[in-house]
């Protein structure tokens, strides 16, 4: 009996420890139809439950993983699985990648054959081209001759001078001159805004004050200069043709607003619009334009005495026009300059200061 008891302990022990031993499961599904390997599932040797599938609320590792319960109580970490969900968009203004390219979240310069970030600007579009050059510019400049003679012989032919008629002798030519040049823009050309650049624009306003006032700096003291060398000989045929003229106010400023507002804008049309268009039709550059219509500003004045002066006055004026590219910043500019001479002769005429 005892050797019988002794083999039936025996079996019993070794049925047990089989029994004790786990048995290897197969892996359970979860609810979104993901299989969860069987360290993750919690299901204690000898008990007659379910296993329990790892979900959102389960134990996680140090490392990052889901935690499982094996039946020997020891922890191994499952590597998390990657969030579902769409591949991530491209940066702001990027294009679709190219075929073959996987999409990843990066900073820096696309890679090579990725499309750029922003397409490239247009380039600005060209101005139309006109169909007058220097031709137009010598018939103004007839125009202007032939006027100014025909004027000078009915006001001074007389003998009897009124500040009227030299006021319609000054403004007369220089504005038929003016009109001339905007028709021939008109018949021949895109018109005075684009052929000229004459269109307004509160930038070039400021722009034009700037070299104004600032041309000053270099035109009053080359004129303190200049005059100190050749003394009299430096008045201007305005200051000449209004010597010893005196005049009430109404006809004072009257002069002063076609000296100080109306011949800058005629002159600023025939020089740095119409000759200066016509210098670019055939060619020139803008510095060339720049420098050939300031000697000719200069040397149009038929005040030879005067030419270098004038030339060093026609400077800033010349260059608001290159800086804009347009005329209403250089047609400021003139009137600036033209402002101190205007208020000298508006204050002879009234008697107020010699000429």
């Amino acid at each position: 009996m005892g050797s019988v008891d002794g083999r039936q302990g025996a079996t019993s022990g070794s049925e047990d420890a089989r029994v004790s031993e786990p048995r290897p499961q197969a892996p359970a599904s979860a609810d979104n139809g993901t299989t969860v390997p069987a360290a993750a599932v919690d299901s204690p040797a000898g008990a007659g439950e379910s296993a329990a599938v790892a979900g959102p609320g389960a134990p996680t590792s140090p490392q990052g993983g889901v935690t499982g319960q094996v039946p020997h109580g020891r922890a191994e970490p499952v590597p998390a699985a990657p969030p579902p969900g769409p591949a991530p968009a491209p940066p702001p203004g990027w294009g679709p990648p190219p075929p073959g390219w996987a999409l990843q979240p990066r900073w820096g310069p696309p890679p090579a054959g990725y499309p750029p970030p922003f397409p490239p600007e247009p380039p600005a579009p060209r101005k139309p081209p006109h169909r007058w050059g220097f031709g137009a510019y010598v018939l103004v400049e007839l125009i202007f001759l032939s006027v100014s003679a025909l004027l000078g012989w009915l006001v001074l032919g007389r003998g009897q001078v009124t500040v009227g008629a030299l006021a319609l002798g000054l403004a007369v030519p220089t504005v038929i001159a003016a009109a001339a040049a905007l028709l021939i823009t008109r018949l021949r050309g895109n018109g005075p805004r684009i052929d000229l650049g004459l269109e307004w624009s509160w930038r070039d306003v400021g722009l034009g004050l700037a070299f104004g006032f600032g041309g000053l700096v270099l035109t009053i003291p080359a004129s303190i200069a200049y005059a100190a060398i050749l003394g009299h000989d430096t008045s201007s045929a305005v200051g000449d043709l209004f010597n010893g003229v005196r005049a009430g106010p109404g006809a004072a400023i009257g002069v002063f607003l076609i000296v100080v507002f109306l011949a800058p804008l005629c002159e600023e049309i025939v020089y740095r619009g119409l000759l200066w268009g016509a210098m670019e039709k055939h060619g020139a550059g803008r510095w060339l334009a720049f420098a050939l219509t300031t000697l000719l500003f200069a040397l149009a004045h038929f005040e030879f005495t005067r030419t270098p002066l004038l030339f060093i006055v026609a400077i800033p004026i010349g260059l608001a026009r290159l800086y804009t590219g347009r005329l209403l910043a250089s047609v400021v500019a003139h009137q600036i300059n033209n402002l101190l001479p205007g208020l000298a002769l508006l204050f002879a005429l009234l008697g107020v200061a010699p000429m």
